[in-house]
């Protein structure tokens, strides 16, 4: 099968990562997998046009409702889609926004989520069918099949696509499949990698390279990964503890926002923005450093989270429904509401040595169980002979 893929492929972000690794899985199974660029098209005519060119494309796959998805809307072949996660967290509140949405997953043939931990109250708008949504947990709506989940379990399965179609009002097709799929996670760590190179460049100096605490937080510089949320904190709790620093890390996706990012970081003491590295240089920054922060506002699947889990590199995130789904406090990793809960969660994960070591074992054990390529391989596989037979 020749199948078009598109997504948003900024260089080096968590998104080009998924998508790449999602074309590897459908072309081990010999079809011909196309990824593009979503920004590269303007219009779904645009799309359309591309699909019917000779060869013709013969299915479509698209990560994110409404940046990749909504370029669907006009091909005449069968197409699944990936939630991304911003589309059901925030762009959903927007009516304009759902309401592309929903024309999206009513077309689409098949409907992937990253996961099944996501409660309702990752979706506002859902709050008003909180009760009502109590009483459907153990069944899944009946137009829809669900053909992949994490633990098995069915009222979670049930509850997750409940939430799907009340929140976008859907009353999906009887051939409509919402496949409940985690990503899959592998780490790579270059060989090449210097630490202490890579702390120099950033704007560390130390003579006392190793007796540096080096919190990395690994996000895009984009308004939602909110990587100032805790810079006048940390900058406060650096000059009572020079030792502990804070490194920035992440392709510079907003140019106005990164101008801001960086006049802030210059004049905080203790907080430093590195250059963006390559996957494998990047999981050896975060295999050397004390702590892998997350700031967001809203995550759908922190890729950056998982992967320091599996490096065995202790998480500290921020309290999102997105990042509660996966890391469940004091036991995979520690989570935080405020600037200042943060700091206090950071130095129990420096005075409390057992505390580290519980949630690094538990969380690369978790990634182990739950995020391993071959379901993810298997289900994606599924996914275009879905299409197929559509």
């Amino acid at each position: 099968m020749k199948l078009l893929f598109l997504a948003c492929l900024s260089p080096k972000t968590g998104n080009h990562t998924t998508a790449e690794r999602i074309r590897s899985h459908i072309e081990s199974a010999g079809h011909t997998c196309e990824l593009r660029d979503a920004a590269a098209f303007k219009s779904p005519a645009e799309v359309a046009n591309l699909i019917s060119r000779h060869p013709p494309f013969e299915g479509a796959l698209a990560i994110h409702l409404l940046r990749a998805g909504s370029l669907l809307l006009d091909i005449n072949v069968p197409f699944g889609v990936i939630f991304g996660g911003t589309d059901i967290n925030e762009d959903v509140k927007v009516e304009q926004k759902r309401v592309v949405m929903e024309q999206v997953l009513l077309k689409a043939r098949v409907s992937i989520i990253f996961g099944e931990e996501k409660d309702w109250k990752m979706l506002p708008c859902l709050e008003d069918w909180h009760e009502s949504m109590r009483l459907n947990t153990c069944r899944p709506t009946p137009a829809v099949q669900v053909c992949g989940c994490i633990y098995g379990q069915t009222e979670r399965r049930g509850r997750v696509i409940f939430e799907i179609s009340q929140c976008l009002s859907l009353k999906l097709s009887q051939s409509s499949k919402i496949y409940v799929q985690p990503q899959g996670i592998q780490t790579e760590v270059s060989e090449k990698f210097c630490w202490a190179e890579f702390l120099r460049s950033s704007g560390v100096s130390s003579e006392h390279v190793d007796e540096l605490r080096v919190f990395l937080l690994v996000c895009g510089l984009r308004r939602v990964k909110d990587p100032l949320y805790l810079v006048e904190v940390f900058s406060e709790w650096h000059r009572d503890n020079p030792l502990n620093v804070l490194v920035v890390i992440g392709p510079r996706i907003d140019p106005v926002f990164t101008v801001e990012v960086e006049a802030v970081v210059k004049k905080s003491a203790g907080v430093f923005l590195a250059q963006e590295r390559s996957q494998r240089e990047l999981h050896a920054a975060m295999k050397r450093c004390f702590t892998v922060v997350n700031s967001s506002v809203s995550e759908g699947m922190s890729a950056a989270i998982l992967e320091a889990m599996d490096l065995g590199v202790p998480v500290c995130a921020r309290d999102i429904p997105g990042n509660a789904a996966v890391v469940h406090h004091e036991f995979t990793g520690l989570l935080y509401s405020s600037p200042q809960e943060f700091v206090h969660q950071s130095q129990r994960l420096l005075s409390d040595h057992e505390l580290r070591e519980r949630v690094v074992r538990n969380g690369k054990l978790y990634v182990e169980e739950h995020h391993g390529l071959k379901q993810e391989r298997e289900t994606y596989q599924r996914l275009v002979d879905t299409l197929l037979l559509a």
